[in-house]
């Protein structure tokens, strides 16, 4: 896997090799709980971005970064798309911590926690 650029190092153009395992998992799912970032939270992720809250991003334990996750809950049916950029979360039972937008988007904010799926999506490549 080889990332180009700056800030978009994790966020932007993968170029997927044979051994990558998010491109041999494409349609995998998983479910689980997730929680979202801290509204006071402000540091770098995992993969050196700086946490932007205006973002779709999520924190993952394993997956490669980069890569891109279709988010649903499970109750309402709501989903949105982000990308791994962070590692966690790290309480146990947890698959995912998300973003302040995608916990919006999935209004979550005022439950904190919310069951899951999330689907392995192909990644995308800029012109």
């Amino acid at each position: 896997m080889h990332f180009f650029g700056g800030l978009a190092a994790c966020t932007a153009v993968l170029t997927w090799g044979a051994s990558d395992v998010a491109a041999a998992e494409i349609g995998r799912q998983f479910t689980g709980i997730a929680a979202y970032y801290s509204t006071d939270y402000s540091g770098r992720t995992a993969c050196g971005d700086k946490y932007d809250p205006k973002k779709f991003t999520a924190a993952h334990r394993s997956l490669p970064f980069g890569t891109r996750l279709r988010v649903t809950d499970q109750r309402s049916q709501r989903s949105v798309v982000v990308v791994v950029n962070d590692r966690g979360p790290f309480s146990k039972g947890r698959v995912l911590d998300l973003s302040l937008a995608a916990a919006k988007a999935l209004n979550m904010t005022s439950r904190g926690l919310l069951k899951v799926t999330a689907v392995i999506e192909p990644a995308t490549t800029t012109p």
